[in-house]
């Protein structure tokens, strides 16, 4: 008789554990290791993937049921920790019986035998989908505010920021790779008279329009082309001696002049005309990246005190530039 009520008070509770277990959003399972055998699946697993409850056999069922992208790192991972014995949580894409994916989190806990083996994984999936979309529109937001940190509010080339952060990596792969870099800085001609003749929304629409055409002057991937500040533009080509450097100056002074942008305020010229200064380097750990902006800004100056509408080039000796740097 005392046995009779025990197995009815186990079976009591077996049944209100299996009740609680079974009415949660979270879906229980559990897996002998020595087999890799489900013993048991919540039967929530149809509502959420479509696929069976009985059709959850093994390890296997599991990890057939899996986005490929995420199988393997997923399963390297959960076997790890669970041969160490640690318990952990992780994130996939799984397959539902109609096609498409949802994501889960699958939060495992390893049962252990007395003398230290791994005798079952006892665990619940939780469906994140919602999480993921909402992670990921997050994400997407953050890049957007990212890009708009990056981009000139004019002229929606490179700003400032992203020209100093850009110049600077490549600073030092150019060191890294002892590969020339050259910089190219431009300003637009007596820009302030062709605003006051004309207003600042025909200037604004003359510096966006020359901003289009010094993004098409330079078509190759790593190539930068910046706002630098006010009428002025700064250019980065990694890999680029002088004289490829000079041909993508030559090239932008054609273009404007073929644009003919009327600047009825300029004393030199009917038309918008840009002055440049290029100069070409091969750095090394003696050189300052800044010291070279400015030596570009003298060829500027120096290609406005020439006549403007023109551009002054050069090599950087590195013997002369370190000497300045010290």
């Amino acid at each position: 008789m005392p046995n009779n009520s025990f197995d009815e008070h186990q079976l009591s509770n077996d049944m209100f554990y299996k009740t609680l277990l079974e009415s949660t959003l979270a879906i229980p399972w559990s897996i002998d290791w020595a087999t890799k055998q489900f013993s048991y699946i919540g039967p929530q697993i149809e509502k959420l993937l479509g696929w069976k409850q009985d059709s959850w056999k093994s390890v296997q069922d599991w990890a057939d049921r899996m986005h490929r992208d995420d199988r393997d790192h997923v399963l390297n991972f959960c076997v790890s920790q669970s041969i160490a014995g640690i318990d952990h949580e992780a994130d996939y894409r799984a397959l539902k019986a109609t096609g498409g994916y949802c994501w889960i989190r699958d939060v495992v806990h390893v049962i252990r035998k007395q003398n230290g083996e791994v005798e079952s994984l006892v665990g619940f999936m939780f469906d994140i989908s919602d999480r993921k979309k909402k992670e990921e529109e997050l994400t997407a937001l953050h890049r957007k505010l990212e890009e708009f940190s990056y981009k000139d509010g004019l002229t929606e080339i490179a700003n400032r920021r992203l020209f100093d952060d850009f110049y600077s990596r490549e600073w030092y792969n150019a060191i890294r790779e002892q590969k020339p870099l050259s910089v190219i800085m431009i300003d637009i001609d007596f820009f302030k008279q062709y605003n006051d003749f004309n207003g600042h929304i025909i200037g604004d629409a003359c510096i966006k329009q020359i901003a289009q055409m010094l993004e098409s002057c330079c078509v190759r991937p790593r190539d930068l082309v910046a706002r630098y500040g006010g009428e002025e533009f700064a250019i980065v080509l990694p890999e680029t001696p002088l004289e490829d450097a000079m041909q993508v100056a030559t090239k932008i002074l054609h273009m404007i002049d073929q644009a003919n942008l009327p600047h009825r305020a300029s004393p030199i010229s009917e038309n918008v005309s840009l002055s440049l200064g290029v100069k070409c380097i091969i750095p090394t750990d003696k050189n300052d990246k800044i010291h070279f902006l400015n030596l570009v800004d003298q060829n500027l100056f120096k290609a406005k005190q020439s006549g403007r509408k023109r551009f002054i080039a050069d090599e950087v000796s590195n013997s002369i530039l370190s000497s300045a740097d010290n």
